[in-house]
């Protein structure tokens, strides 16, 4: 039987998986993690409004009562394309037809050693990881304040990047400050927490049209956001953030700086990429055929976030989530098509809009012609993501957490597991 193996259970390597259900065909989906992440939900289980297992579902679940497909737990470490198998850190896997939908990580423009000090946003770990300096932050500044030392480090959160998702945590962070957390200590004020956002270009949201980032930018100030714009970060340390705007250098002492000002593409796009990285763009991302092959293997896909993929008016289609399902289900009816002895079209993708939430009652819609902000757009951003997300009991658990915190204003998944504050900085 034809073997398809699939790198990366994501949503795009679902899709493809699912997509291929009634294909005859094996089918083996390959990730470093037993579920499946819905990864526009990360920044609030990294805000204490939901929990991990909220916004994930196993694998092995999902694809549960699909007989042609096996899950395997492991992490594809190369490819060869001569021997057309999957290396992994067990064995090697074989394939017929492979799928490469690996992803991205953090991308720290030549800065790696600043991940330790700023942590991204991309996996459970990744948010797990920011809740902890978050809340450890607040702890500690209430430890201090009853010795009389200083706390203004301690109660300054710097976010590198105003895409969505550094939009979207700044507004949390600010109504958890400013609402959630108020009445919970005795010797600070949550409410004076500093939260500045940092962005390179001219304006928060820079992918949405000028209208919708101005009143972005209005929503984060009444939250008490100090938004940056045109603002560089020239260096990052566990104590500090330095700052570059017109030249000038600004040192914020802060204990929490939070990474989303960009992404790198997965390790394996050099595998496919050929000789000097030419098949790959700036951010790693591997430059494919229309029909989302890589040049010269036509066995090969590549999708979802590791894929450089021209859309309209030359410009290469978003890395965001429905992209990546559209990707993953055509690939699947590409395959199935190729397999029938049919002919194939290449990848269109479909722009269905986007939205970006900023906090209670405050979201940004862009759908072309149409574009709304204010409670009609934060309920369809409401309605979008639950939709999206895989599993029945997902998203009745989700949508009852959003109630609760809705009429209670609390968060419930405040939990520190690891070091403080303290600890953290002396190892």
């Amino acid at each position: 039987m034809h073997r398809v193996v699939i790198i990366g259970g994501g949503f795009a390597g679902l899709n493809a998986a699912l997509g291929l259900r009634r294909a005859p065909v094996e089918v083996t989906v390959l990730d470093r993690r037993n579920v499946h992440v819905f990864q526009p939900l990360l920044y609030q289980v990294a805000t204490g409004g939901l929990s991990p297992g909220d916004i994930t579902s196993p694998i092995r679940h999902v694809l549960k009562d699909q007989a042609n497909a096996h899950v395997l737990l492991g992490d594809a470490t190369g490819i060869d394309l001569d021997a057309r198998h999957v290396q992994t850190d067990g064995d090697a896997i074989p394939y017929d037809t492979l799928i490469v939908a690996t992803g991205a990580g953090h991308h720290y423009f030549g800065q790696p050693q600043w991940e330790r000090s700023a942590p991204g946003l991309k996996t459970v770990e990744d948010a797990i990881e920011m809740r902890q300096r978050m809340f450890a932050a607040f702890e500690e500044a209430e430890r201090l304040a009853r010795r009389g030392q200083s706390i203004a480090s301690l109660l300054t959160f710097v976010i590198v990047g105003a895409g969505p998702t550094g939009v979207e945590l700044a507004g949390a962070l600010g109504e958890l400050s400013r609402d959630t957390l108020r009445r919970d200590f005795r010797s600070i004020d949550t409410s004076a927490a500093r939260i500045v956002l940092v962005e390179g270009t001219s304006r928060v949201l820079p992918g949405y049209p000028d209208s919708l980032s101005l009143r972005a930018l209005r929503s984060l100030e009444r939250l008490g956001v100090t938004v940056r714009l045109d603002t560089r970060v020239s260096e990052v340390t566990d104590e500090a953030v330095a700052l570059t705007h017109d030249g000038v250098t600004e040192t914020l002492e802060t204990r929490c700086v939070l990474w989303a000002a960009g992404v790198r593409a997965s390790h394996l796009g050099k595998d496919l990429a050929g000789e000097k990285d030419e098949g790959t763009d700036s951010a790693g991302r591997v430059k494919v055929l229309p029909d989302l092959t890589v040049p010269g293997h036509p066995e090969i896909f590549v999708i979802g976030d590791l894929a450089h993929v021209e859309g309209k008016q030359d410009t290469p289609v978003p890395g965001v989530a429905p992209a990546a399902i559209q990707q993953g289900k055509y690939v699947a009816k590409i395959l199935r098509r190729r397999l029938a002895g049919k002919s194939t079209a290449p990848f269109v993708y479909k722009d269905k809009g986007s939205l970006a939430t900023i906090g209670r009652k405050s979201a940004v819609a862009d759908f072309g012609r149409l574009r709304f902000s204010g409670l009609v757009a934060w309920m369809l951003w409401l309605g979008v993501h639950l939709m999206f997300l895989v599993g029945f009991e997902n998203r009745i658990l989700v949508f009852t957490k959003w109630g609760f915190c809705y009429v209670t204003r609390n968060r419930g998944a405040r939990l520190i597991l690891g070091h403080s504050i303290d600890e953290r900085s002396r190892h």
